[in-house]
């Protein structure tokens, strides 16, 4: 149940609601909001006469539930807006890691070229394999800056542990959550106590469920700013990487609230699959699209087989744009 408390109340006075109830309590600008165990159906006695108003859910889905807010929510990031009423699809491009200042500067310098807002590349890399490139890291982080500061750009990177959530903060515009740390409570209690935007891969073992209960964890800290990120689940097939679970991305548009970014590239796992899947995503009327490209993929220190060279990203890019038309969308 998620309760709204006039603000007739002290801070207080809200907070030992909160307590006596075991709720979890975030104070608005505009109310008080205690969320209570999921299993609570009946209102609290300590609530009834108040100034309230409140919303019983069906499951653990609370915050992020159409329930609660009917509407997408909006993100704001220095150069972009999406999600909500915006009718704009961001598109997030770059090598999967930042390997060299020269390398993250062709990549710049491509988005620039086509007016595409927002860079992506890894600095902490949670390889598979302890024996892989594991990034730059800080220095990684820096040459990011040192990009957007240059060529205007917005900023997404990857936190791969706890340890350093907060010096990710500092420098992205958009915090990413990897595949293998959707489950990392740390992170993901950390996350919810900054208002930087975060976008949360989903697991690709993790149910529907399971994936919109990792983003309430950010919600329920605070932090409103939640985009959700479909890459592909692991099924039974052996000639992708894994299975871009478009079915998943319907329920989502349908129950919950929250922006949806389509990963293409990490699902199929293999270049000549991302196009296609790419105008798939769009015709679906999304959010965002995720996309690695690299200057040259051949010699790309992570995930090789999967990255667009940067002339095979120009022609995917532009047969995106009717498509985009034709669902009243926005590229940017």
């Amino acid at each position: 149940m998620i309760i709204h408390l006039n603000k007739n109340l002290t801070p207080a006075e809200a907070q030992n609601i909160a307590h006596q109830t075991q709720s979890i309590f975030i104070e608005k600008e505009e109310y008080y909001v205690l969320i209570t165990f999921s299993s609570v159906k009946e209102l609290p006695e300590i609530v009834k006469g108040k100034e309230i108003q409140y919303f019983v859910m069906p499951d653990d889905i609370q915050l992020a539930s159409k329930h609660y807010l009917p509407d997408v929510r909006t993100i704001q990031i220095p150069n972009a807006v999406f999600g909500g009423a915006s009718k704009n699809t961001i598109v997030i491009t770059g090598p999967c890691s930042i390997e060299s200042e020269e390398q993250i500067e062709q990549s710049a310098q491509l988005l620039t070229e086509l007016g595409i807002t927002t860079l992506r590349a890894g600095c902490f890399k949670p390889r598979t394999s302890p024996y892989s490139f594991q990034g730059l890291g800080l220095e990684g982080l820096k040459l990011l800056a040192k990009m957007r500061e240059k060529y205007g750009l917005n900023i997404i990177t990857e936190v791969r542990d706890a340890s350093h959530v907060n010096l990710v903060i500092e420098y992205a515009d958009i915090v990413q959550i990897g595949a293998k740390a959707m489950y990392d409570h740390g992170i993901l209690r950390t996350c919810g106590k900054t208002t930087r935007p975060v976008l949360l891969k989903r697991g690709f073992g993790t149910t529907l469920q399971e994936f919109v209960q990792a983003a309430e964890f950010i919600l329920s800290g605070g932090n409103e700013n939640v985009i959700l990120c479909e890459r592909g689940i692991r099924t039974f097939e052996t000639k992708t990487r894994f299975t871009l679970d478009l079915c998943g991305v319907a329920y989502l548009k349908k129950h919950i609230n929250l922006p949806i970014i389509l990963d293409p590239s990490h699902a199929i796992g293999y270049a000549y699959g991302v196009a296609d899947l790419t105008r798939a995503c769009l015709a679906m009327g999304i959010d965002g699209l995720l996309i690695e490209t690299h200057p040259n993929p051949q010699i790309a220190k992570s995930d090789a087989s999967q990255q667009l060279n940067h002339q095979q990203f120009k022609d995917l890019f532009f047969s995106l744009k009717p498509i985009a038309d034709a669902i009243g969308k926005n590229l940017i």
